[in-house]
Order: C-alpha cells, then sequence, then structure tokens
C-alpha cells in the first residue's frame, strides 16, 4: 500500500500497525519510518491551508530529529498543538541553523568528516524550515559564521563549527549503535524503554532501524560503530543488514530470546554468530552493557 506523507508530500509505502500506519522512508524520516494514528488523516488532511502552513513543516522536522536520534515516533492528530507550540522547537534563524549542527554532529566520528545531505531540496525539514529557500540562507549564515564548509551536498564542520556542536549537546559525543530487531512492535518498544536508556549510558546513540530491504538502512548502518542485532523470530531483514555490517567490519552483538532456540543454546557454522541467548531483560541489559565495555 502507499500513501502521501501530509507533512512532507513525499508517496511512500505504509504498512499497517493496529490502528496506526507506518510511513516507511519518506523525508520525515529517511530510511526510517513514524506512525500516524489512522482516524487522524483525514483530520490533518482537511486543515485550513494557513493551519497546514504554519504547522505540518515543523512536524515533519519534528520527524526527522526524532527518528534520526533514534526515537520512535507515534502521532496522532491531537498531538500537533503540543509539538508545534514546545519550547524546545527552534524560532529564531541562529537556533535552526543549531539545529543542523547538531545533525552533521550526530554523523561525523570528528570534525572535518564530510556528512553528505541529498537531495537537499528535500531535506530543509532539518533546520526546521519553511521552504528550500531557508535552509539556504541557513547555511550561507553558517558558512560565513566559519562553523561548516559545504562542498555541494557534502558537508563538514570546522573546528569552531564543531566545538558549537558539542557544547549544545552538554560535550558528550555518543558513537552511533543500529538495533535490529524483528517487526514485533511489542518487542522494538520493550527494547527501547528497557535497553536504549543503558546504552546511552555507555556512549551510544542506539538507532532503531525499519526491516527492510532499503538502501537507506544499509547507509545508516554502515555510519555505525556497532551493531546489535536480535535474531528473536528470524527476521531475513536482520540477518542481511547483520551480515552487510560484518562484511564493513563492524563490531556485531548478537542476541536471541532463549525461548526460540528450545534448548537454551543456539549452534551456527558460523563462527561469527554467537548470540547472547536471554530469558529476561534483566539478563539482556546486563550482557549487552558487558559486550559494549570492552
Amino acid at each position: 500500500m502507499k500513501k502521501r506523507c501530509l507533512f512532507c508530500d513525499k508517496i511512500v509505502v505504509i504498512q499497517p500497525e493496529g490502528n496506526y500506519d507506518r510511513f516507511i522512508d519518506c523525508a520525515c524520516s529517511p530510511g526510517g519510518f513514524y506512525n500516524l494514528h489512522r482516524d487522524s488523516y483525514e483530520p490533518i488532511q482537511s486543515l485550513p491551508h494557513p493551519k497546514k502552513r504554519d504547522t505540518l513543516h515543523i512536524i515533519s522536522a519534528y520527524i526527522r530529529e526524532q527518528t534520526d536520534r533514534g526515537e520512535q515516533v507515534t502521532i496522532a492528530a491531537d498531538d500537533l498543538d503540543a509539538i508545534v507550540n514546545d519550547p524546545q522547537i527552534p524560532a529564531t534563524m541562529e537556533a535552526k541553523g543549531g539545529r543542523l549542527l547538531q545533525y552533521l554532529y550526530r554523523h561525523a566520528d570528528r570534525e572535518g568528516d564530510p556528512v553528505v545531505i541529498q537531495p537537499l531540496s528535500a531535506s530543509y525539514n532539518l533546520t526546521y524550515s519553511h521552504n528550500l529557500q531557508e535552509l539556504v540562507y541557513i547555511l550561507d549564515k553558517l558558512s560565513s559564521d566559519n562553523l561548516l564548509i559545504r562542498e555541494g551536498m557534502s558537508f563538514r564542520l570546522t573546528a569552531k563549527g564543531w566545538k558549537e556542536a558539542a557544547a549544545q549537546a552538554g560535550g558528550k559525543k555518543l558513537k552511533n549503535c543500529s538495533v535490529l530487531l524483528s517487526k514485533g512492535p511489542e518487542l522494538r518498544a520493550q527494547w527501547q524503554e528497557t535497553l536504549f536508556p543503558k546504552i546511552e549510558q555507555l556512549g551510544y546513540l542506539p538507532h532503531m532501524l525499519p526491516q527492510s530491504n532499503s538502501q537507506n538502512t544499509l547507509e545508516v548502518v554502515a555510519m555505525s560503530q556497532a551493531v546489535i542485532a536480535d535474531l528473536t523470530d528470524h527476521s531475513p531483514e536482520v540477518y542481511l543488514a547483520a551480515g552487510y555490517a560484518l562484511a564493513l567490519n563492524l563490531p556485531v552483538i548478537w542476541t536471541i530470546n532463549g525461548g526460540e532456540t528450545g534448548t537454551g543454546q543456539y549452534s551456527s557454522s558460523f563462527k561469527e554468530v554467537r548470540p547472547i541467548v536471554w530469558n529476561t531483560f534483566d539478563e539482556l541489559t546486563v550482557m549487552i552493557q558487558q559486550r559494549l565495555n570492552k
């Protein structure tokens, strides 16, 4: 099934998830997804034009920022006003430019590392901007302030820009960690609530990736410093993305629920696949912490 995203106007594949529709790989969440309550689609589509003009681009930017940070976004029509009026939403050009610095900071290992933003024409939501012209203005301002260097679609933080972005992030640079799970929404929610805070404490920013064989998903895996792949349900997409990570010589932590193995053990003909067998999330949390601490 395909449907038009109300916030970025791109027609994308959707996947029903209970009372929600999952919009996959639109400009609001490249390589990711967000969930919209199915009964909210028509009310949002029917909003007056002035309301749409002042609201929808902010929602698109909010979704992109949150999913890029590894958060799962689930929204309904009743949530729009609260998001738009949140004091954390940037209102000035300086604050919007700060959001772009933060994006580059999350996707680079060090100052001067190139980060490709493509297509730029669909990325003005990175700065909560109304349109591409506003994004270009912000880019020019950041360049003139010696905070970033632009080379076509490639952007690099200068030493000054890196310092500014680090200060805005509290001085702590988190490493990207891709988390590959089955499509089960309950399992994914439990991981996010229980394990993600612990993973962040160890200096990693966990990204819950959609389980689809898409180029964007593999690109996100390639930018990770660690990968956690859960084999519960034996999702082919998990094996594919994790195998891609192995091919890139990325460290992969394999896990599987003990109930899936029957015997409490897991055998594989590949020496690289030696998963942690877990039965409770407390066990899993401790074992993942031990592996990431090595």
